[in-house]
């Protein structure tokens, strides 16, 4: 229930925000499959209402995941990214599949976009939203969203701590979103 919650406050969140709505529009258009824009683009949105920010904080990038295991092009997603910037130049876009990403990350191969989000540093970065071919918001997340919601930034330990540590001290976010608990 409380899932549900939080994805229906997500998608109102969202929707109040011209940039990320043209940015869904735009990614939808790839007719990606398993597509999904995650990270930052969900969860700076998130900590940002919840602090009461009176703008969004600058996205460094904008993470589009898509699961593809039949792409035969390794360097697709160039194509992808330039396709993005393009039609959005002011936003620095990230295009990965997803089913070629483990092999990067000395993982076992990924199941889906969702799998793959669950090998991430941090719980509450393993967090995307779409816009699907009804036009409907849907949100996934690997470890839900109740910690997300609740200010917690979560080491997540299929990934080294230190890599964790690292991201949180790197990217500033506790001095951006002071609200913020660390966990491990």
């Amino acid at each position: 229930m409380q899932q549900m919650q939080f994805e229906k406050q997500l998608t109102e969140l969202t929707q109040a925000d011209p940039i990320r709505i043209q940015a869904l529009k735009c990614v939808a258009e790839l007719c990606l499959p398993d597509c999904y824009i995650a990270a930052g683009f969900v969860r700076n949105l998130v900590w940002d209402s919840l602090h009461h920010q009176p703008e969004p904080t600058p996205l460094n990038d904008v993470d589009v995941i898509y699961f593809d295991s039949s792409e035969s092009n390794s360097d697709r997603y160039l194509e992808y990214e330039q396709q993005l910037r393009l039609q959005m130049p002011n936003l620095n876009w990230q295009v990965r599949n997803q089913a070629l990403m483990h092999t990067r990350n000395g993982d076992a191969p990924y199941r889906n976009s969702v799998d793959a989000m669950s090998y991430w540093p941090e719980k509450e970065t393993a967090v995307a939203i779409r816009l699907n071919d009804k036009l409907e918001y849907e949100c996934v997340s690997a470890f839900g969203l109740d910690s997300l919601f609740a200010l917690k930034i979560s080491h997540n330990p299929a990934r080294p701590k230190k890599l964790f540590v690292s991201r949180v001290e790197g990217k500033n976010w506790l001095a951006t979103w002071p609200l913020l608990k660390v966990t491990f």
